[in-house]
């Protein structure tokens, strides 16, 4: 078994109305449960908007902490889920169900030194 983020990339703005994201949500938490099922969910959330992030880095010996995100962009990763399936290919199956939902791109990125 191997570990696999999956990142939810979604476009930066206003959130969907209540009437268009509770049923996505329910859909989601499906999904979530059918993995939890297999014994292949282990963590996912979502994520608060990009402005709400603080970036913490060296300037020469000393630490600071700014606001904002480190990059701009037109997307940003909206939350992620963390999932243990046999491969790429299952992680892809998954990541397709997630994409089926949402209509928004998924970002699937294996962790390092696994497998």
């Amino acid at each position: 078994m191997k570990s696999y983020v999956l990142n939810i990339i979604q476009p930066v703005g206003e959130v969907p109305p209540p009437e268009v994201l509770e049923p996505i949500m329910a859909r989601l938490a499906e999904v979530r449960r059918d993995l939890e099922r297999q014994e292949c969910w282990v963590f996912g959330r979502g994520l608060e908007q990009p402005e709400a992030s603080t970036v913490v880095s060296m300037r020469g010996d000393e630490v600071i902490a700014t606001d904002g995100p480190w990059t701009e962009g037109k997307e940003h990763i909206g939350g992620l889920a963390v999932i243990r399936v046999a491969d790429l290919d299952a992680a892809l199956k998954v990541a397709a169900r997630f994409t089926q939902v949402t209509g928004l791109p998924i970002e699937v990125r294996p962790f390092q030194g696994e497998g």
